[in-house]
């Protein structure tokens, strides 16, 4: 009995690690747009966006959750061309570094994502 406590807690333990892992801010790779993933509340919502203000809030990222193998999430992640939410792998490639990749039919695309400290601050529209 004592072993099987010990299992599941180093099994829980190694699931909270792991999500807070992907927790904090990424900017995309090519545009100005900014993120923060919250494992804790499943999702990833948009802080910033230089190109849509409007969008701030929005939740790019729902339904994430780990799998059984490292670093690497399942979730529903907005597609902005389909406009829908399509399924998605999200993996930490290496501490700073994040992928979404989405499969649309025969397609498959990945998007990188940098971790920031922090998301700058947008002064005088600039």
């Amino acid at each position: 009995m004592k072993t099987i406590f010990i299992a599941v807690l180093l099994s829980v333990a190694s699931i909270v690690r792991a999500d807070a892992g992907i927790a904090g801010f990424w900017q995309h790779e090519k545009e100005p747009v900014w993120i923060e993933m919250r494992p804790d509340g499943a999702v990833g919502v948009l802080v910033r966006n230089d190109n849509r203000p409007d969008r701030v809030g929005f939740q790019l990222v729902t339904d994430l959750a780990a799998t059984d193998k490292p670093n690497v999430w399942a979730a529903q992640v907005y597609a902005a061309q389909l406009q829908e939410y399509r399924n998605a792998r999200i993996s930490l490639e290496s501490e700073d570094l994040m992928a979404f990749t989405v499969k649309v039919g025969f397609i498959t695309r990945t998007v990188e994502w940098q971790r920031v400290a922090e998301v700058p601050i947008l002064v005088n529209g600039e």
